[in-house]
This record gives C-alpha cells, structure tokens and sequence, in this order.
C-alpha cells in the first residue's frame, strides 16, 4: 500500500533533483546527510504471530504511556544521534536536536531530511537551523518512503516490542533504549543491510471503484 495522498511524480523529482545530489555529496565526504523523525512508542500491545491448538489468553500491559524518541540517522554511518521524553515532541526537542548535530562538528555542510510535521516546519525550528548553519530539506507530502529513518522504527518495533509482553513502563522503555544504543554494535549487521540507500518508488496508479 502506498499514502493515498502521495504523488510519485514530485517524489520521483525530488530523488533526482534534491535527494540524490547531497547523497553523492555524503558518499563523497562532503556532506552529513541525516534523516530526522520521530517515533512515539506507546505501552499497548504490539502483535506478532503466534500458532496454538488451544485457546491462550496473554497478558497485554495496562496504560498508555509512551516513549518518544525524535532521532536522527546518519544516511552513511548509521549513527543514531537523539532527543528523548516521555510527554510530547515539540520544536523545543528539534531545536536541541540541532544543537546535538551541529556539536558534532563535522567540518562539512549538514544536511537534514525531514516530514513536514508542524513541530519541524515552524519559524523557531528554521531560524535555529539558519543559525547553526543546518540545512533543512522537508520531503513532499506523503513521503515515509523517503525517510530512511522509517526503516529504523520498523525494526525496533520488530526487534523489541512485537509479542512482547512488559509488565510496566520501566522495562519497556529500557528495551527500546537498549535496542537504539546498540545499533552500532549487536544491531550493526541487520542495520547496514535494512538501511541502505535505494528508496522504494511508486508509479502512477489509477483507483478503480468497486
């Protein structure tokens, strides 16, 4: 399935003319190219497979606290640099995630790819990034396709939470903490096979009634 809303065509435009480029740029070692996300983990039951001749119950955890990790994935090395709360993310944790990227002090231009969301796209979070000499590429609408950083989510869920049972907020949080921090060692392998930089593409598709 692919975002009702999504237009190949600006996406397919928008690899070639923006997204490709300063990826060259990052083989090179001319640039940091990051994608940037968030990710809002919350303590519910993540479903797996699970076979059985008799009927089993399983415990599922009670509450809806969450976890947020707004993280952001070198598109070369893999490396995860990230703001955690267990509130909300709001342009307050983008900013400081800026500040964290621009720390690191590369000595070559930074480039960001990111969502559109409000939190990321506002005046504060755009003015810091002019600041710290950031660059900011926003994808097109309807793009997760397009943020590699996606893939990361998808394989903590699997690696960590998916039929897994935490009994509190303490374990689980420290499960994803955990996986995250071990991206560049026990995760390194799946990772660098997982996170490579061939981004799926759609054609145009025509929607039949029924």
């Amino acid at each position: 399935m692919i975002p009702a809303k999504a237009d190949p065509d600006k996406q397919e435009e928008y690899l070639v003319q923006t997204l490709e480029p300063r990826l060259d740029e990052a083989r090179a070692g001319q640039r940091a190219v990051f994608f940037v996300d968030a990710a809002h983990f919350v303590l519910a039951p993540f479903l797996g497979f699970l076979w059985s001749a008799a009927r089993l119950f399983i415990p599922a955890p009670a509450g809806r606290q969450r976890f947020n990790v707004l993280g952001a994935l070198n598109a070369i090395t893999h490396e995860l640099i990230s703001v955690t709360n267990d509130t909300y993310i709001t342009s307050k944790e983008v900013c400081a995630l800026l500040q964290k990227l621009a720390d690191l002090k590369p000595g070559i231009p930074i480039t960001l790819f990111l969502d559109n969301a409000r939190y990321q796209k506002c005046a504060l979070v755009i003015e810091t990034a002019i600041r710290l000499q950031i660059e900011l590429c926003f994808l097109p609408p309807y793009s997760p396709n397009l943020n590699l950083i996606e893939r990361l989510w998808r394989f903590v869920k699997k690696e960590c939470l998916y039929s897994t049972y935490y009994p509190s907020f303490g374990p689980f949080k420290a499960a994803i903490t955990e996986c995250l921090e071990q991206t560049h060692s026990k995760h390194k392998p799946a990772l660098d096979t997982l996170l490579t930089l061939r981004f799926q593409r759609f054609e145009k598709t025509q929607i039949m009634g029924v």
